[in-house]
This record gives C-alpha cells, structure tokens and sequence, in this order.
C-alpha cells in the first residue's frame, strides 16, 4: 500500500478557461479511505482521473508513495479502479473478468487462480464465477468489478461513483461491502461521490470540493459539526444546515442544524410582532410543507415578514399541516457563526 500526495495540481482544458482543478495540495495517508465529495462540476472526477494517470496535470505533482507519478501512463502506477459504469466484459464469464488484467501480466496460473478464488470468496461470488455478465444483477456485476480491482493488489484503489447505477436498497448494501473490504484488506482507497450519505459513511477523511478548489478537509464528524464556510454548511447534510441570514439571528449569517430547532405550534399570541419573538431568540413562521420520513418529519418553513425557508427535523410523525402557525426556538448554544468572507 502507499500514501498519495498532491502538490499544486492544478488541471485547465483548453488556454483562458477556467480551471477544473485549482490549487490542489493533500496528503492521503497509507491505508487511508478518503472521500472526494461536491456537486457535479467540482472537480472531484478530474481530480480522481489525474491519479489514475486517464488526465494529465497542467501544473504541480503526484506522488504515490515515494514516486512521482505526474507523467507516467497508467500501467506503470500501481492503481486499479472501479468505474460507475461497471465496464465488464460481456462475452466473459466471471472468472474470466477477473483473471484478464493478470494475465496481460503474466502471472503464473495457480496464483491467478489463488487470487481470484479468495476475491471471490470475500465477496460472495463464488456461485456465480461461471456466469456472463448478463446473468447478474447490478449488485452483483458491481461485485465483479470490486473482485477484478482486488486481485490486482495494487498500491491504491480509485472509485469513481461506483454506486449511482444501484438501487437505494442496494447501494447501502454496496456501502458495507466496500467499508468491509476496506477493513480488510487495509487499502489505501480515494472514493468520489456527489452523495453526502456516502460520504459520511465511508470516509475516514472528507475532502468537500467547490469548482476545482478544496473547501474543508476533516473527519466526517467534523465537517459535519464544524463546516469551514456557508458553502460546506450548505452541501454536507441531509438537510443541510439552515443558513439564517444576518438580522434574524444575530448580526451576520448563522448557520443551525434542523435538530437543533425546537419547533412549537403558535398559540395565537396578540400583539407580538415578528421581531419582538427575534429579539427574545424566537422566530414566527409558517408551515410551508412536510416531508414525513417514518422515524421523523421534515418540517418546512417560512420565516414571517421574510423570503427565508427554514428546515425543522421534528421526531415520529407531525400533525402539522401547509399554513399551520408555528414559532421556532434555535439552540444558539450550538449554532455556527459565519465572518463576511468565510
């Protein structure tokens, strides 16, 4: 296994565009499962391609381990990776997809056999091992390319949004199997995704992207609790943090946890103003939709007197209905105060 470092990687398509990655400086530790994660057009698959060796930097180095590797082909860089898309051969059995990368290097017969024997096993492949492609469900076929990136044993696994294909039922059940696999083998493994869930779940180490540049690098409990910038507030969560603008809160923006609102219904009081129940720490709002979860309900707001959509995460199922009257109470106690510029 090997750490991968970055160096000023910065990666421009054609002269006078903007960059697609900018600025890019990171240590990946030996064995470590980091997460790239963004919005689509972030940067996070160059990024993954540039280690890969598939997109060559304008600028700045990567290293895996002690090699500089900027510059060399693929072959020559000690990776495997797992595309979206599967990328199987169809006319080949199990097995045989497994085997194909080895034997393009030569290797003896009974260690291709031992190798692809025990990825299978590990995996839960090996009824299917005489199969085509076309026999298997998604899941399956993802265990495949899984299987075929194992056997080759390389110094750094690459996952570019193995998962989007799947469905909700499987992909969590895919989540696991990579985690497992990750606690096995001890592998160094960079995993970019647009899904926060993923992130969260899988990342030792998160790396939250915005067009080419790093955001916040951290543990996922601490992107979580602590976002660097309004921007990671926004992105990482499900839902987000709720960014109250400056005036509602305090002074400038404030970001709070859906939990971290308690939500009460109005009981009509007369004559108080919007802002006399800010100025106590309490906002009036109106009840715009929910989204019953089962375990919880997502309760969506409008803050009175303003534009301002708010999200509420109240337990089990909420009577509420559209247009019910309610009042919100943030836990300022826990809330993330953003300077101008942060």
């Amino acid at each position: 296994m090997a750490s991968v470092t970055f160096k000023d990687v910065a990666k421009v398509y054609q002269r006078g565009e903007t960059a697609a990655v900018e600025g890019f400086s990171l240590e990946i530790r030996d064995g470590e499962f980091l997460v790239l994660v963004g919005p689509s057009g972030c940067g996070k698959s160059t990024t993954l391609r540039m280690v890969a060796g598939l997109e060559t930097p304008t600028s700045g180095t990567i290293r895996i381990g002690e090699k500089d590797v900027t510059h060399l082909p693929p072959k020559d860089r000690d990776i495997a990776m797992v595309f979206q898309n599967y990328a199987l051969y169809p006319h080949m059995t199990v097995r045989a997809n497994m085997e194909f990368a080895l034997k393009l290097r030569k290797f003896p017969k009974a260690e291709i056999a031992r190798r692809v024997d025990a990825a299978a096993a590990a995996l839960g492949l090996t009824p299917y091992l005489k199969r085509l492609p076309k026999a298997l469900s998604g899941g399956q076929r993802q265990r495949v390319a899984l299987g075929r990136a194992i056997v080759r044993e390389p110094a750094v696994f690459l996952f570019d949004e193995p998962l989007s294909n799947l469905d909700a039922k499987m992909r969590v059940e895919m989540r696991a199997e990579i985690i497992r696999l990750h606690h096995r083998l001890g592998a160094t493994m960079i995993y970019v995704t647009h899904d926060q869930t993923e992130a969260m779940t899988m990342g030792e180490r998160i790396v939250v992207m915005e067009k080419g540049r790093i955001q916040q690098v951290a543990p996922p409990l601490e992107v979580y609790e602590r976002p660097a910038n309004p921007f990671v507030a926004g992105f990482i969560g499900t839902p987000p943090m709720n960014l109250f603008p400056a005036g509602l809160l305090g002074p400038g923006l404030v970001g709070v946890r859906p939990e971290q609102i308690r939500l009460e219904v109005d009981a009509g009081r007369e004559g108080e103003r919007p802002e006399d129940g800010r100025r106590a720490g309490r906002l009036a709002a109106t009840v715009d939709f929910l989204e019953p979860l089962g375990s919880e309900t997502l309760v969506h707001v409008v803050v009175d007197g303003t534009d301002f959509h708010a999200v509420v995460r109240v337990p089990g199922f909420s009577p509420l209905a559209p247009g019910a009257r309610v009042t919100l109470r943030p836990d300022l106690s826990r809330a993330v105060e953003f300077v101008a510029g942060g």
